[in-house]
């Protein structure tokens, strides 16, 4: 974890929801198969806050063997990329086809080809999901114990000691975090989840990734290099 979420981790791993979450945690590693391993749980929070200027908040770590790796939506070079991820590279692509130089687009495309984000964090965009573990083959087993209240936490923090960020809100659980953001200050960009079964339902078409760059452009700060 990155010092300078000093401040906002020993506030919050004193607070009694998430001793809780310690004790179910620690229960929960030591009889079953949990994603990610416990040192990439808090993956996200290695990204220095004092870069960040997009955060993607998304849902549940990936609970199949070797894909979560503590980073919303990223799986590590060797694993094939997920549908939803699948997705979000294609409404990219859409997006940039015919901006881009055509040297430009081709180099995009060869990123896509991995579905590692970790170039994303290097960039400032923290990727945190909304629960931040599972157990393995079990989607959304550990909803409810307290990993809400953590990343609503997080999110007020953000809202507070930043200024001028993007927020991609994407699917049920991100947007309902949308209250949490004063939107004088910050661009809130929400959209259907780019899973499959919700992607044709408003993702597609949504021009998030060029309009977040619009948004950093014209406050003087480095476009995202998807």
């Amino acid at each position: 974890m990155h010092e300078s979420w000093k401040p906002f981790l020993d506030s919050e791993f004193e607070k009694p929801y998430f001793k809780e979450l310690s004790n179910f945690l620690h229960d929960a590693y030591a009889k079953k198969t949990i994603f990610p391993p416990k040192q990439k749980v808090f993956r996200a929070f290695s990204t220095d806050l004092n870069q960040v200027k997009v955060v993607i908040l998304g849902q549940d770590p990936y609970h199949t063997p070797g894909a979560a790796h503590g980073l919303a939506f990223s799986v590590p070079d060797a694993q094939p990329i997920p549908p939803s991820l699948k997705n979000i590279y294609k409404e990219i692509e859409d997006e940039y086809q015919n901006i881009l130089p055509k040297e430009d687009f081709s180099a995009m495309q060869k990123r896509h080809e991995s579905g590692n984000l970790n170039n994303w964090q290097k960039q400032g965009v923290l990727l945190l999901n909304n629960v931040l573990t599972v157990e393995a083959h079990h989607a959304g087993s550990h909803r409810g114990h307290g990993w809400e209240t953590f990343t609503e936490e997080a999110i007020k923090y953000l809202n507070a000691q930043k200024e001028g960020l993007v927020f991609l809100l994407w699917g049920r659980d991100a947007r309902n975090k949308a209250k949490l953001i004063n939107r004088s200050r910050h661009l809130v960009l929400e959209a259907p989840h780019p899973s499959p079964l919700s992607a044709y339902a408003g993702f597609f078409g949504c021009g998030h990734f060029k309009k977040c760059n619009d948004y950093l452009k014209a406050h003087g700060l480095k476009q995202i290099n998807w």
